[in-house]
């Protein structure tokens, strides 16, 4: 018995801001599952920034998609067959192929999770990767302390609306945060808490962070890298941290400039440091425990933008490379 499934494809390598020429969807048989294997009807899946980068042929810390080959991605689906003992046909789980209707894999690549306690798309970002990502990075990288002053870009991000929220949760003095709208800006200090947030596209970014951070940044969580990097460099205070977790402004410009004032990590004694959630599992039980009490509390905000459709996840995918979502950016296919 097979199973009938639309799924997405890398057609070309995008040079540049992605296209939808570059990318093609078609329909794939996959037979019933073998031993170890289960069948997953996928209902809600993640496009990510970092997926940007996977389209280039190039070396990095993950393989790139490859050409008329399916993409990949995080998702979360019904399980609709199972030939393992430890995986059972109802069971939710997550797993790494999204981009898809339908996903064969073995059961070992998946983990069961509990939609009854929080949405199946919240183990794609609040209890998921960017939740993770933002805990790790801000609490274990950047090495946050009370009474801190905290600057977020890209805030308004998957990442960036829970690195903000747990900075304050953790006792930080100040949080401020970049996005690109003026809704977005609004929504970080009236919704998540924010002190102050400012949009990047309205002026000078060095003169509204220099406004905000009287006193300066002693922590600086980046998700974007490029001029907001540099601006925030001329604003940290002696032995400051920077996480660099993104580069979204340099992901579709080959010709991006560099940072002109690097030689301020030597006079400010700054340490910078680039850091990949992969390395931080470890801190995954931590993570939930603390995340899922907040959450519980009513002291976390979820942020969370849905496309509906597989015949738009490239849409989505677009959207989010644009800053079209507030929070995390999901595709439901069911």
């Amino acid at each position: 018995m097979t199973t009938s499934g639309k799924v997405w494809q890398l057609a070309a390598r995008p040079t540049g801001f992605p296209t939808p020429e570059d990318f093609r969807l078609v329909t794939e048989e996959l037979p019933a599952p073998g031993p170890g294997q289960i069948l997953v009807r996928n209902e809600v899946m993640s496009v990510d920034p970092a997926m940007r980068g996977r389209m280039n042929d190039v070396p990095s810390y993950v393989p790139p998609f490859q050409l008329d080959a399916p993409l990949e991605g995080g998702a979360v689906g019904t399980v609709v067959a199972s030939e393992s003992p430890d995986v059972a046909v109802g069971d939710s789980v997550l797993h790494g192929l999204g981009w898809r209707e339908y996903a064969l894999l073995d059961a070992r690549h998946t983990r069961v999770v509990d939609t009854t306690v929080a949405p199946a798309s919240a183990y794609l970002g609040v209890l998921g990767m960017p939740g993770l990502t933002a805990y790790a990075g801000l609490l274990d990288v950047a090495k946050m302390r009370p009474d801190e002053t905290v600057f977020v870009s890209g805030a308004a991000g998957a990442v960036g609306t829970l690195v903000g929220q747990i900075a304050r949760l953790r006792g930080a003095r100040l949080v401020i945060g970049s996005a690109g709208s003026a809704e977005k800006v609004r929504y970080l200090v009236d919704d998540l808490g924010f002190d102050a947030a400012f949009n990047y596209k309205d002026g000078s970014i060095r003169t509204q962070l220099k406004q905000l951070t009287p006193d300066g940044i002693d922590v600086f969580f980046d998700n974007v890298g490029g001029e907001q990097l540099e601006a925030a460099l001329f604003r940290m205070n002696l032995h400051g941290r920077v996480a660099i977790c993104g580069a979204i402004s340099q992901y579709n410009n080959p010709d991006a400039a560099g940072i002109r004032n690097l030689t301020l990590l030597i006079s400010k004694r700054i340490t910078m440091q680039g850091f990949l959630v992969l390395d931080h599992w470890d801190r995954r039980e931590a993570f939930v425990e603390e995340m899922a009490g907040w959450l519980r509390e009513g002291r976390v905000q979820v942020a969370e933008t849905f496309v509906d459709g597989i015949d738009h996840a490239v849409d989505a995918f677009l959207g989010m490379l644009r800053g079209e979502n507030l929070g995390k950016m999901i595709v439901r296919l069911t």
